[in-house]
């Protein structure tokens, strides 16, 4: 199980919102960068970064400390949140990133998405972000009438790095994470599923590796000690 550091930029800070909701944000930290240092230096072996202001606008705002972060860290960043763009994805691989997570466009421009994932093979992921299993857009903003693994399925033959799935229910509520939906993904696609959503503590991420979710990303359990990273790399 590969435990990964979510690293969320609003208004140039560290944050983390409660099931999505722009309005109901807990800043941790103002300067991104440390934290990614610091969770390098628990033991993190990658980085999960979300640009929220991009997301929310629709392009990338906070490039420059994505930038920064990669400069800093020298371990795997993936980076998500308002590439609309081939040229951003570009801009984002050539300057260090790892992984660039795609979700709004996968669902409104599908072919735009298989074109970038033949232009940058393994190099993509897709983002599904879902409420009550209709995949969610914009940042969470909208909700569309599309099935999260009816989504997931249309890319099966695409050559991508992985699958983000993240109930937003579950997201920063440390209730545990939703085992059903992320078995449902397991089962339909052939990339690697990492779960993101509602980890709350080791026993969930233990149930998780039963499962055979191979990675997951843990934001706010971490940012309020309900555990420490290094204690679940040496689990």
């Amino acid at each position: 199980m590969q435990v990964i550091p979510a690293i969320d930029i609003l208004n140039a800070q560290c944050v983390r919102l409660r099931q999505g909701d722009y309005g109901d944000e807990t800043v941790y930290a103002n300067d991104p960068v440390e934290v990614a240092k610091y969770w390098v230096s628990c033991g993190a072996r990658m980085i999960h970064v979300v640009d929220l202001d991009g997301a929310r606008d629709k392009r990338p705002v906070n490039c420059d400390i994505v930038r920064a972060i990669v400069q800093a860290v020298h371990i795997p960043v993936e980076v998500g949140g308002g590439i609309r763009t081939e040229e951003t994805i570009k801009d984002y691989l050539d300057n260090g990133v790892e992984r660039v997570v795609i979700g709004t466009l996968a669902l409104k421009e599908p072919d735009w998405f298989c074109k970038m994932s033949k232009i940058f093979p393994n190099r993509l992921v897709l983002g599904i972000d879902a409420r009550n299993g209709q995949v969610a857009t914009e940042g969470w903003l909208e909700t569309s009438k599309t099935p999260a693994v009816k989504l997931a399925q249309q890319f099966i033959d695409l050559k991508l790095a992985a699958v983000v799935y993240t109930d937003i229910a579950k997201d920063g509520m440390l209730e545990g994470p939703n085992f059903a939906e992320m078995i449902s993904m397991r089962d339909a696609v052939p990339f690697p599923v990492v779960a993101s959503g509602g980890i709350a503590s080791i026993e969930d991420i233990k149930k998780l590796t039963s499962l055979n979710i191979p990675a997951c990303i843990v934001g706010k359990a971490l940012y309020e000690k309900k555990f420490k990273l290094e204690d679940v790399l040496e689990n």
